[in-house]
C-alpha cells in the first residue's frame, strides 16, 4: 500500500475482521434490529392477549373461514385452508391467539441469530396468511415491515436472552447469536 492508502493493483484491501470481540461498541443494525424485534413481539403479545380477554374462539374463526368463501379478494391458495379452518374451528380457535403470543415471546426474549430468524420469518408467513383471508387491520402492515426488518438485519436477535445467558456463563459474547 502507498502512504496515501491506494493499494497496488492486485492487492487486497484490507477488511474489517468478520468478528469483533471486546469492543464494546454497538453497530446500528444491531440496535435498529433489536428494537425493530421487540416492537414486533410487543405488537404480537398485544395482538395474542387481546384475542384472549375478548374470547376469541370457534366462532371467529368460522366468521373468518366464512367470510373468505366467495369473497373476491381471497386468493385461491386460502380456499383449502379455509375449508380446513370450517372443519376444526376449535383448534384454530385456540391456536391462533397462542401463535400470537408465542410470536411475541420469542421476538421480546430474542433467542439468537437463528431462532429470531425464524421467528420473524413465522410472523411474516402469518400475517400474510391473515391478509389472504381478508383480514387486515392497521397494526398488520406495521408489524410486517418490523419483521423485514429483523430479517434484514442479520444480528437483530444478537442482544436478548441469548446473549445475557452466555455472558452470565463467562463464555463472551459470539457474533454467531
Amino acid at each position: 500500500m502507498t502512504a496515501a492508502g491506494a493499494g497496488v493493483v492486485g492487492e487486497a484491501l484490507p477488511t474489517e475482521p468478520a468478528v469483533r470481540r471486546g469492543t464494546g461498541l454497538l453497530r446500528p443494525g444491531e440496535v435498529v434490529g433489536t428494537l425493530a424485534r421487540i416492537a414486533a413481539g410487543a405488537l404480537w403479545l398485544g395482538e395474542g392477549l387481546l384475542k384472549y380477554r375478548a374470547g376469541f374462539g370457534s366462532a371467529d374463526i368460522l366468521l373468518v373461514a366464512q367470510g373468505s368463501t366467495g369473497n373476491s379478494r381471497v386468493p385461491f391458495f386460502f380456499r383449502p385452508l379455509g375449508a380446513l379452518m370450517q372443519a376444526a374451528p376449535g383448534l384454530f380457535g385456540f391456536a391462533i391467539p397462542a401463535l400470537e403470543v408465542a410470536l411475541g415471546i420469542l421476538l421480546v426474549l430474542g433467542l439468537g441469530r437463528v431462532l429470531t430468524t425464524i421467528t420473524a420469518l413465522g410472523s411474516v408467513a402469518t400475517l400474510m396468511l391473515y391478509w389472504s383471508s381478508d383480514q387486515l387491520i392497521t397494526q398488520y402492515p406495521l408489524m410486517t415491515l418490523l419483521s423485514a426488518i429483523v430479517l434484514a438485519l442479520p444480528w437483530s436477535g444478537r442482544f436478548g436472552v441469548a446473549w445475557l445467558w452466555a455472558r452470565r456463563r463467562g463464555r463472551g459474547v459470539r457474533r454467531g447469536g
